[in-house]
């Protein structure tokens, strides 16, 4: 408790430092919730479209349908697979004329049917990997009855190389600001400590030990992180809104993102502020 009443005070006696530290740290948190509320959106419009992989055998004219059958079921039993679907000529046909409806006419005076029957198999929500899309088509493409087998490679790759680019983007900007806001707490702490030097100087010549000195600016590390997470969470969440009401539509990160940034925040002014101290105590020569 006298930690934290000694913190509170330390802060009140420097109302405009411990605000502008607050201000700072805030600001910059919020550059990291930007980024983490667009790439949370990124990453559930990629998934969603990961979600539509499919993999696509095209059949020999004439193959048994009892043997494809069987075939289906046990490409069903791969571990990357989430399902197959068996797509008849005749299905295929119909498929082709409700979506190209530009070709209605031309797929009506059809005699004979060019198009071939396909087994349409998708992916598990973690095999949906290039490696594993080209795995499960490779095998597929083993079967004799099989003719061709496509499946968008390069499409995948692509899609796979933006969700990379987007998660490397945001731990690389949110280890940048978190620095910054090491430097920005350890830097109010500092000054906290050269206000207060010859009342520490007193304290370590009445025998106070180091740990007895730096609780209180640990405590007020500590808070200076959380009003500075808090700051920024309150004005992420005005962005959030704003944007979601005027511009396009996004979706809220999650719950246990919030807490977990509350206490990153607080966990990073209180390391930061042990950091300062650690160095600042070294200096203060007892009378």
């Amino acid at each position: 408790m006298r930690s934290l009443r000694e913190a509170l005070a330390g802060m009140k006696r420097a109302p405009l430092l411990s605000g502008l530290s607050i201000a700072a740290i805030g600001v910059s948190l919020f550059i990291v919730g930007l980024f983490g509320v667009a790439g949370h959106n990124v990453d559930r419009a990629l998934s969603g479209a990961e979600s539509r992989v499919e993999i696509v055998a095209y059949l020999n004219e004439g193959v048994d349908e009892e043997l494809v059958g069987l075939a289906g079921a046990e490409v069903e039993g791969y571990p990357e697979v989430e399902s197959v679907i068996y797509i008849s000529k005749v299905e295929a046909l119909f498929r082709a004329s409700r979506e190209l409806t530009e070709f209605s006419d031309v797929f009506s005076d059809l005699e004979v049917n060019p198009l071939p029957a396909s087994l349409v198999v998708r992916l598990r929500e973690n095999s949906r990997t290039p490696a594993d899309a080209e795995r499960v088509a490779a095998r597929l493409g083993g079967y004799e009855f099989v003719e061709e087998v496509r499946y968008g490679r390069e499409w995948v790759d692509r899609l796979y190389r933006v969700r990379r680019i987007v998660g490397g983007g945001a731990l690389l900007l949110g280890a940048s600001f978190a620095l910054g806001a090491v430097l920005l707490i350890g830097i109010a702490v500092r000054m906290a400590i050269l206000a207060r030097r010859d009342g520490i100087a007193i304290m370590k010549t009445v025998g106070a030990t180091e740990a007895y000195i730096r609780r209180p600016f640990l405590a007020e590390g500590l808070f200076t992180g959380l009003l500075g997470g808090a700051l920024a969470l309150l004005l992420t969440w005005g962005a959030y809104r704003t944007i979601n009401a005027t511009l396009l539509p996004l979706v809220w990160v999650p719950v246990w993102w919030v807490g977990a940034g509350l206490l990153g925040a607080a966990l990073l002014g209180m390391l930061s502020a042990t950091r300062a101290v650690r160095r600042e105590l070294k200096k203060i020569d007892v009378f």
